[in-house]
């Protein structure tokens, strides 16, 4: 048994509590939280600072670790995507390593769940020994019309190999076809597959979609991959995909920097289960622009958060993408940021029974999160484990 108490309590189940209790038994499970308590109780842990439930990342790509530093930052989504193919399969004697070293970083830095990324089998073997509750969505890339089974098969294959839960799913608007989508949409109807799509993250991508123009057939040309069959379509690449993306599955948009105003109201057309997901050390890095928060506060969809992969970001750590908003974006409260931290995540990763909350039955994770300052982080702001 153990018991905590500090500054505020933040359970998402109520408001937040002054100076409340939280007890667990030895393997983290909820038995009680408590408005008061015996201030004598020698067995109660006093901490300074917010207890809050463990962290949830929506988008990773574990796979990439050993690409850490490689890569030079605020070259744009073109050169990123030409480096990490030059890269990816070089030092495959630090591929292991790196993996393992990151898969331990977001257990550290209170992270209980991911969302990731994969191309390969390469991260199946540490998934399945790692006390972080794993999602792979195995990534399918096939822009010729012509490859669209193939994608699929092999993606099928390639979930075979995991003992952690997976379901297929498309790269990026940039790297499918209608026919992909088709064939996916009737897949997902006969079993459970949750989607998570790379979404506007260049502007190159709606050009490429509107008029078959900008850096992304240059990009082809580049791969010598002849894009004849594709037809520009008038129209950018939410209001291309979203209709036919599958009914009844969740549904994750990453990255959301290009999206407009018009393409978040252009939802509410749809019964689409979407989340939308936020990355934005990796937008910074990668094109040195960040999404408009703005323009997703009042959506009819729930917000999450992601790190995405180490050949983008310094670090994975959900706090260090919930401070960066704060610094661009004052208006966002914590409680809010905390949200999409955790059991929105949770909510997306069909987790929620068990994480994203404090709640009796529940086996969410603590993290004691410092120096809060009138409901806002600070630069000073870390996260402590607790269990």
């Amino acid at each position: 048994m153990r018991k905590f108490t500090a500054d505020y309590i933040y359970t998402l189940e109520s408001e937040p509590l002054k100076n409340g209790l939280i007890v667990t038994d030895d393997d983290g499970k909820i038995v009680a939280v408590n408005e008061s308590f015996d201030d004598n109780d020698p067995d109660i842990t006093h901490l300074q600072g917010a207890i809050v439930p463990g962290f949830i990342n929506t988008h990773c790509h574990l796979e990439l670790s050993h690409l850490k530093g490689k890569i030079k930052p605020k070259s744009g989504l073109i050169n990123f995507l030409k480096e990490v193919i030059n890269l990816r399969d070089k030092d495959h004697k630090d591929v292991h390593k790196a993996i393992q070293t990151a898969d331990k970083e977001m257990w550290k830095n209170g992270i209980v769940a991911v969302g990731d990324i994969s191309n390969t089998t390469v991260t199946a073997k540490v998934k399945a020994q790692s006390p972080i509750h794993y999602h792979t969505f195995i990534e399918m890339l096939a822009l010729d019309p012509a490859k669209a089974d193939e994608a699929i098969n092999k993606a099928i294959d390639t979930a075979v190999n995991f003992e952690t839960p997976t379901s297929i799913t498309p790269h990026a608007p940039y790297t499918l076809s209608k026919v992909l989508l088709k064939k996916l949409y009737n897949y997902c109807k006969h079993t459970t597959n949750p989607i998570s799509l790379h979404n506007q993250e260049s502007d190159e991508e709606n050009k490429f979609y509107r008029y078959k123009t900008g850096d992304f057939v240059k990009f082809y040309e580049d791969l010598d991959i002849n894009i004849d069959y594709f037809a520009p379509l008038s129209k950018n690449t939410m209001q291309t995909i979203v209709p036919i993306l599958p009914e009844q599955q969740r549904i994750l948009l990453v990255h959301n920097v290009y999206t407009s105003l018009k393409d978040v109201y252009m939802l509410r057309r749809f019964t689409k289960n979407i989340f939308w997901c936020f990355c934005p050390h990796a937008n910074l890095y990668i094109g040195d622009k960040l999404p408009s928060f703005d323009f997703f506060k009042n959506s009819d969809h729930l917000i999450t958060l992601g790190t995405d992969s180490l050949a983008s970001n310094h670090h994975l750590s959900i706090l260090d993408e919930m401070k960066l908003i704060h610094q661009h974006k004052s208006d966002i409260s914590f409680d809010t940021l905390l949200r999409w931290a955790t059991i929105n995540g949770a909510k997306f990763l069909d987790l929620d029974q068990e994480l994203g909350s404090i709640a009796v039955g529940k086996k969410p994770g603590l993290n004691l999160i410092s120096h809060i300052k009138n409901n806002h982080l600070t630069d000073k702001s870390t996260v402590l484990k607790l269990i």
